[in-house]
């Protein structure tokens, strides 16, 4: 997690350097506060999963490029054991492993989430574009679409609009694991 919290504060100082942001213009353009911004950047907080949502948002960054470095352009193949998934922003209730970072020649990144029970979150809409794609693992999944829950269950998959309103809860009695994959319509990092 230590490691985690030192990559994202370098990255996001990094990146608001690179725009020239203020502490102020950058809590403008992501809707988190001065005040925590500047905390990541000092490595003395661990955001939860939707600040890392609004950080990536107002950056136009993939989530993954602000908790790992990118994958080595030159490689066609990546194998990445479990034991190489390491699981951060765990302080919300929602661990969340990257699988697969961003990857411009692909458009997309992976994520494996668990949903502990009780869990939910409402997520604003992603970048304009992103198209998620949702695949139960283990346990029940109710997922906001178009303003409607829907409950999935183990092997069930759905695709849908990443970039309106969604939602995820966990009401059952035990963890919830699945895979998330963004496709981003068009290249992030701008």
């Amino acid at each position: 997690m230590q490691e985690i919290n030192l990559y994202l504060a370098t990255t996001l100082k990094m990146l608001r350097q690179e725009k020239g942001w203020s502490l102020d213009k950058a809590a403008r353009e992501t809707g988190v506060s001065k005040a925590m911004l500047g905390q990541i950047e000092r490595g003395e907080s661990s955001p939860t999963i939707a600040t890392m949502w609004k950080i990536s948002k107002g950056f136009h960054q993939s989530l993954s490029s602000l908790l790992e470095p990118p994958a080595d352009e030159n490689s066609h193949t990546i194998i990445r054991p479990p034991s190489a998934q390491p699981t951060s922003l765990a302080n919300d209730g929602a661990p969340i492993a990257p699988i697969f970072p961003y990857d411009e020649r692909f458009g997309f990144e992976m994520f494996e989430l668990t949903l502990l029970p009780g869990y939910e979150r409402l997520s604003e809409p992603h970048i304009q574009g992103v198209t998620e794609h949702v695949v139960v693992l283990r346990g029940e999944l109710e997922l906001l679409v178009d303003g409607e829950w829907i409950r999935l269950t183990k092997g069930a998959s759905v695709r849908f609009a990443g970039d309106t309103p969604h939602g995820y809860r966990n009401r059952s009695q035990a963890p919830t694991v699945f895979h998330n994959i963004l496709h981003y319509a068009r290249k992030v990092h701008d």
